[in-house]
């Protein structure tokens, strides 16, 4: 419970994804001192670990997707940054998207989250969100130059 709440910060009792997310900030920091071959492993690595992870705690939760976990936003987070430049301006902008499609769901966002069931369900419409977020921070740095 400790990883998938993301050291107790998914009990915070309102926008626990949004702390969740902020979490990502190290990690994404991490990675982007790396060169991208190695940021690619050991984002999959900890997509692994993600499912996994929340997988078992809603089992615990006894609850589907419950608002606590938020090493799925981590994860998604990750993902938004990923191989982007870190700075405050594209952590600030990813960080916008990333929660606005997390939020919004559009398509197929809604349609994984349906689609797939534990931890894999609860993971993989975060990731599928930091995807959509990365295009979008990739056309703004194509459109800035």
């Amino acid at each position: 419970m400790f990883f998938a709440t993301g050291c107790f910060i998914g009990n915070i009792p309102f926008a626990p994804g949004t702390f969740g997310t902020i979490l990502g900030l190290p990690f994404c920091f991490f990675l982007s001192r790396t060169n991208f071959l190695l940021a690619v492993l050991l984002t999959g690595i900890f997509i692994i670990f993600a499912i996994f992870i929340a997988h078992h705690a809603e089992k615990i939760l006894k609850k589907n997707d419950p608002g606590l976990i938020v090493i799925d936003e981590i994860a998604g987070f990750m993902i938004t940054i990923l191989n982007l430049p870190f700075n405050a301006v594209y952590v600030l902008v990813g960080f916008v998207m990333f929660r606005f499609f997390d939020i919004l769901k559009p398509f197929p966002i809604r349609l994984i989250e349906r689609k797939l069931s534990g931890g894999t369900a609860i993971v993989m419409d975060d990731v599928a969100a930091g995807i959509y977020s990365n295009l979008v921070l990739r056309i703004i740095l194509y459109l800035s130059q």
